[in-house]
């Protein structure tokens, strides 16, 4: 198997810096020597939280996303905080967009969406839901709650319907989890 030799970075500019990403149009030497031109999206990285009720569904936001121009099927999810632990994020998260409390976290691992050009790292969530505190969204924030089972929304995925990367990644962590652990 041929090694593979990291990039070094000759430069670095930021070419945007906006509320929540920075763009960088940076300059990279390659092992051959070459030097190419590297664009990257600077994120804070979020997390996803796969809440799971006492009959077995999880919670679901439904919301329009901008840049897919289309309401698209997720886990609650989240940005991170600047200075803020995944896990305070993802407790956090799930009271705003659901107004439940998480309790019995699991961590499932991590999820990078978009290697090539993103800095952007989603650290994936399993918990039952606690107590009702009260939904708390953003002030952007539209978004509608269903619950749906695993097999549900397996369905979805594999008739195309989600296509968000977490939600097909976190409900494969899932049943895989749920399988392991019985």
């Amino acid at each position: 198997m041929k090694k593979i030799i990291a990039e070094e970075t000759i430069e670095k500019k930021v070419v945007y810096d906006g509320h929540i990403i920075k763009v960088r149009s940076d300059m990279a030497k390659c092992a051959n020597g070459e030097i190419v031109p590297r664009e990257v999206v600077e994120h804070p990285g979020g997390v996803g939280i796969a809440l799971e009720d006492e009959e077995g569904k999880f919670f679901f936001v439904r919301q329009y996303r901008y840049a897919q121009e289309k309401v698209m099927l997720e886990y609650p999810a989240g940005k991170k905080e600047k200075g803020e632990d995944p896990l305070s994020t993802a407790k956090r998260e799930i009271i705003e967009e659901t107004g439940f409390e998480g309790k019995d976290f699991v961590y499932l691992g991590a999820l990078v969406p978009t290697p090539a050009y993103d800095t952007e790292v989603i650290e994936l969530y399993y918990a039952k839901q606690g107590e009702y505190k009260g939904q708390h969204l953003d002030e952007d924030e539209n978004l509608d709650l269903c619950k749906l089972s695993l097999e549900e929304i397996t369905d979805e995925i594999v008739k195309g319907n989600v296509t968000d990367s977490k939600t097909v990644a976190m409900t494969f962590l899932i049943k895989e989890y749920k399988e392991r652990n019985k």
